[in-house]
This record gives C-alpha cells, sequence and structure tokens, in this order.
C-alpha cells in the first residue's frame, strides 16, 4: 500500500499553522489584558469607543432582545398548554432571556455591528502604516488602539444585556397579556417572585466575558492584517466568525460554571 505523502503534509502544515495562530492570538491576548490595566490610559478613546458599542448597538440588541422574548412566550404557551401549566409561561421567559438569549444574543449582534468594524477599523490602518507611524510618534498601539476597545467593549455588554433584559421581559408581558389573555398584575407578579439575583449576575458575567473575546478578536485580526483591501476584508470576516463561535464555546462553559447539576 503506497503512502500518500502529500496528505500528510497538507495535515502537517495545518497542523503547525494551528498552533502557530493559537500561540500568537494567546500572546495577543496577554498583551491586551496588560495594556488595558497599566497606564496610560485613553479616557477620549475609551469614550468614544463605549458609545459606539453601547448607545450605536442598542437598538439592534433591543429589537433582537424584544421579538426573542416574545417568541419564547408563544412557544412556551403552546408547549405548556397540553399539560395545563400555562402559569409557567412567565418562568420561562424570565429564565430564557436573563440566562441565555439576552446575553448571547447581544453578543452575536455586536458581533457583527462592532467585531466587523474593529477589525476592518485597525486593518486599513495596518495596511496603510498608520499603526507604524503611531509608534514612530513614540505612542504604544497596544494602549491607543487595543486597550480602549477591549475596556469599552468588557464594561457597555453588561449594560446592553441589562437593557435586553427588561425588553425581552417586556416583550413575553406584551405577548402574555395582549396575545395569551394573561391577567397583566399576575403576569408581573409571578415574573418577579421567579427572578432571583444568580439569573442577572449569570447573564451580565457573561455579557463582560463576551464584551472581551468580541474586542478581542475584532482587534486582533484587524492588527494582524495584511495584503491590502482583500486581507482587510478577510480580516473582518475572520473576526466576525471566530469571536461568534467563541461566544456559544464560552456561553456553554460559564453555563456549566453557574449552574451546575
Amino acid at each position: 500500500m503506497k503512502l500518500d505523502l502529500g496528505f500528510i503534509d497538507a495535515l502537517g502544515r495545518m497542523t503547525l499553522r494551528f498552533f502557530k495562530s493559537a500561540g500568537e492570538l494567546v500572546i495577543f491576548t496577554g498583551q491586551a489584558i496588560y495594556h488595558s490595566l497599566t497606564p496610560p490610559f485613553y479616557p477620549k478613546e475609551i469614550g468614544r469607543m463605549m458609545v459606539e458599542i453601547g448607545f450605536y448597538s442598542l437598538p439592534v440588541v433591543a429589537l433582537t432582545t424584544l421579538f426573542s422574548g416574545m417568541v419564547i412566550a408563544l412557544q412556551t404557551y403552546a408547549g405548556f398548554s397540553q399539560f395545563s401549566a400555562e402559569g409557567s409561561v412567565s418562568l420561562v421567559v424570565l429564565v430564557a432571556v436573563t440566562r441565555e438569549l439576552a446575553p448571547v444574543m447581544a453578543a452575536l449582534m455586536v458581533a457583527g455591528r462592532i467585531g466587523a468594524a474593529m477589525a476592518a477599523e485597525i486593518g486599513t490602518m495596518r495596511v496603510t502604516e498608520q499603526i507604524d507611524a503611531l509608534s514612530t510618534l513614540n505612542t504604544n498601539p497596544m494602549k491607543y488602539l487595543i486597550g480602549p476597545r477591549v475596556i469599552a467593549g468588557v464594561l457597555m455588554m453588561p449594560v446592553l444585556v441589562l437593557i435586553g433584559d427588561i425588553i425581552g421581559i417586556c416583550g413575553g408581558y406584551l405577548v402574555g397579556v395582549t396575545k395569551l389573555e394573561f391577567n397583566a398584575t399576575t403576569y408581573l407578579i409571578s415574573t418577579w417572585n421567579y427572578l432571583k439575583p444568580m439569573d442577572i449576575i449569570s447573564g451580565m458575567t457573561k455579557a463582560a466575558v463576551f464584551g472581551f473575546i468580541i474586542t478581542l478578536l475584532g482587534c486582533y485580526n484587524g492588527f494582524n492584517s495584511k495584503g491590502g483591501a482583500q486581507g482587510v476584508g478577510q480580516a473582518t470576516t475572520n473576526a466576525v466568525v471566530s469571536s461568534s463561535i467563541l461566544v456559544l464555546i464560552f456561553n456553554y462553559i460559564l453555563t456549566e460554571m453557574f449552574f451546575k447539576m
């Protein structure tokens, strides 16, 4: 039997590229954390990114969580009505929105909007040698470009998710009262009684981690882009895809940590 050396060679090259990329990402992550926590800081740049991530992402996050809460209420009622358990609709909406839907949906929306924008902006600066110019002007690119974005992402994602929690629960309430004919007061009291601090804390902790992942990968792909406009486009695509995948992976890991059975 003839050994296919071409396949082995391709597999080896792929493995080496994977470990090389993983090592570079780990080093970049360490540098990003260090430069985010040590002075000098750039308050104006941090404020600009907080507005970009928080305020301008709010409409899409609000719409996503609103309709997610509404759909969960409809689907839960359709299933629970077969077992005469309609009273648990408010519980399912509350738990689904606060623990999973708000943080995950918000993260995926922000990854598509902010992660791509960061990769494109920093990637353009890389291929036009603006990052090299910052170094020439004695300004550390990691502190000026990466640090403010990571700080803003970690701070603003929990705020977005908290607002998304409120809007998603309101969506379930609207469907429950107007469509499913629940008593408004009973629904609100039931929701309040079911609410646990851990539901909110877990969702906001996930949001902070997701904010770090999205901004880190957006900056990493843009910072290491090359090859002109095509390279910037590739960096943008990689940022969105990789951050979305890692959000889903870390969502499971964090859920396992918070709600270990």
